[in-house]
């Protein structure tokens, strides 16, 4: 996939939906490369799950969360509970980074799917946790920032590893 923040059309459903392949294509890119061993490196010494694989592990995991679980209402299953928060975070070291970013990318491409389904309007079915309603537009930009401000941590935490930079 050619990463490209320009949209083929200028209506709104298309602008968001182009931004959110560039950020999650970058979030991708910034792993090429990786060993598994690379991508699980702990750079920071006070933040020992920042990894490129915990990294991926918690963009996947979030777009579950706002489009399967607050959009569509369906039971959260996700990895993470009270006593462990971080545990996609966790857990994504002792998978092959291969396998997260395959998985990343299947689900972003239902979500795809789900997306031109709804008009942007569209309700969640569940509220935030502050009680306030989102429509689908709201979970586009969400996630948008969401994964934008992780592929700042994936570059830096790419530079780290290998000095390689790049956008």
């Amino acid at each position: 996939m050619t990463r490209t923040d320009t949209p083929p059309a200028w209506d709104e459903r298309t602008q968001l939906t182009t931004f959110l392949d560039y950020v999650r294509a970058t979030a991708r890119a910034k792993c090429e490369g990786l060993s598994d061993e690379d991508a699980r490196a702990a750079h920071l010494p006070g933040s020992p799950l920042m990894t490129l694989s915990g990294l991926i592990s918690h963009l996947r995991w979030v777009e579950y969360f706002w489009f399967r679980v607050v959009f569509l209402g369906e039971e959260d299953e996700s990895p993470w509970t009270e006593e462990d928060p971080d545990r996609e975070m966790r857990i994504a070291v002792g998978i092959p980074l291969s396998r997260l970013l395959a998985e990343y990318a299947e689900d972003c491409a239902r979500y795809d799917e789900l997306i031109a389904a709804h008009d942007l309007d569209t309700k969640a079915r569940r509220k935030r946790n502050d009680g306030s309603p989102v429509d689908l537009r709201w979970i586009l930009l969400h996630l948008i920032e969401e994964t934008a401000r992780h592929n700042g941590h994936l570059d830096i935490l790419r530079e780290l590893t290998d000095g390689r930079t790049g956008d």
